[in-house]
């Protein structure tokens, strides 16, 4: 039951679609197996789980990443609505740095994102009753905790929900600019072995 990975043109993040098993009575699929991620050439050990529920549409959370040492690699999935999901390259010396990437992740396509260390998070709901489930390698570090601002002019990312509908956490509406944020050098973990 190995799963289908996309890559997505950012430095390893990767689409991945686990393979469901169905019939009459409903479906099992394997969304998470260390032996066939690791046969895929993907070593990690999930540390902990987080589970996200957003009552309506346009709930923006993001662009949220850690500092070392407890930066997070996340698989994440949604298990109920839809969202469009972003990775931002965050770090310095990197070809690709300020770039970012964006997929639909939804209950109905049963996609994930894998997201590597060093990429700054987000999503936004585009649906309302929306359930995200992520796993991460390390474990959330309030000290460690950033932000950047989910309209910084120079990512420039194009959600998909007008501005004007967007709902947001006041830690998220304040967040600082990319040029501003802390960040990493591009030599900071890896996915792959």
């Amino acid at each position: 039951m190995s799963p289908e990975v996309r890559a997505l043109g950012l430095d390893e993040v990767l689409e991945i679609l686990p393979q469901r098993i169905g019939d009459e009575r409903g479906f099992f699929s394997e969304t998470w197996s260390a032996v066939r991620f690791g046969e895929l050439g993907l070593a990690l050990t999930f540390v902990q789980d987080n589970h996200s529920y957003s009552a309506a549409k346009g709930v923006l959370r993001g662009l949220h990443y850690q500092l070392p040492p407890f930066m997070q690699n996340k698989l994440v999935r949604v298990v109920k609505g839809a969202v469009f999901d972003v990775a931002v390259d965050i770090r310095r010396g990197s070809p690709t740095f300020a770039k970012w990437v964006g997929v639909e992740i939804s209950a109905r396509k049963w996609n994930q994102l894998l997201i590597p260390k060093g990429f700054a998070h987000g999503f936004v709901t585009l649906e309302a009753d929306t359930e995200v489930i992520y796993k991460v390698t390390s474990p959330y570090s309030p000290a460690h905790d950033r932000s950047i601002r989910f309209d910084d002019p120079d990512i420039a990312i194009a959600w998909p929900v007008p501005s004007t509908e967007l709902q947001l956490s006041d830690k998220d509406r304040t967040a600082p600019l990319l040029r501003q944020a802390e960040v990493f050098g591009v030599a900071e973990g890896r996915v792959r072995r």
